[in-house]
């Protein structure tokens, strides 16, 4: 089962990045409030990016890694798109 890490663009213009197997979904979650407590408060919410990992495993630790980005290095990515994997 694929598994995905996403960002999402905040009402504020912060950035929130998560990790789920259906974006779409966890999207819809954050949205209607019921999603993150970061994000309750920040609506609405848009998708910026997603990219697609192998498992959980590989998805949990390149969420850790996206969390460790600086903002400037968040928008590049953002810029950039997802690499290609898989």
């Amino acid at each position: 089962m694929a598994w995905y890490v996403y960002i999402l663009l905040c009402g504020d213009g912060t950035l929130y990045t998560g990790s789920t197997t259906d974006v779409a979904r966890r999207l819809a979650r954050h949205q209607s409030g019921k999603g993150a407590k970061y994000t309750r408060s920040r609506l609405p919410l848009s998708l910026a990016y997603q990219e697609e990992l192998p498992d959980k495993s590989a998805a949990l630790r390149r969420e850790a890694a996206v969390k460790r980005l600086s903002r400037p290095q968040k928008l590049a990515l953002i810029s950039a798109g997802p690499p290609d994997r898989i």
